[in-house]
């Protein structure tokens, strides 16, 4: 059940960053690129303005925060962000969620280090280690995908 859910979450989440783009503001498409969280704007429900969308931990959970501007002037206001649960049990312990590369990556690349330069960023390659019971079989499964 743990491997569908993170398998449903990567192919939402791969749709919503390969349309990254800048925000309805004019702001640069990525807000912050992280090893535990990205941040981005994307026109996720198809309307006519971009959404602030973030991806970050609350514990063992991966969660995903959505602003939608609003106003006049548009802003992005925290207050508004509706925050949704994506994957639980997750144990990422010493496992970097969000690695960031740029346009040199082959394969074999090691990841951009922190802070990040977010005008450098071309991939985005996401780790997740998910382990309902460290104590009981199975052991943790490991899904990633890049973007």
């Amino acid at each position: 059940m743990a491997q569908d859910e993170t398998q449903r979450t990567f192919k939402k989440m791969s749709a919503e960053i390969r349309t990254a783009s800048p925000s309805s503001l004019g702001a640069y498409a990525i807000v912050q690129a992280t090893t535990s969280s990205f941040i981005f704007y994307s026109n996720i429900d198809s309307d006519f303005l971009k959404e602030r969308v973030r991806y970050f931990f609350d514990g063992t959970i991966l969660k995903k925060g959505v602003i939608k501007p609003s106003g006049t002037p548009l802003t992005y206001n925290p207050a508004s962000e509706i925050v949704s649960e994506l994957i639980h049990d997750v144990a990422n312990d010493a496992t970097s969620t969000f690695r960031y590369y740029d346009t040199n990556y082959d394969g074999t690349t090691q990841s951009l280090t922190e802070p990040i330069n977010i005008s450098i960023v071309r991939l985005v390659k996401i780790t997740i280690v998910i382990d309902k019971d460290p104590l009981v079989s199975p052991g943790p499964i490991t899904l990633t995908t890049q973007i």
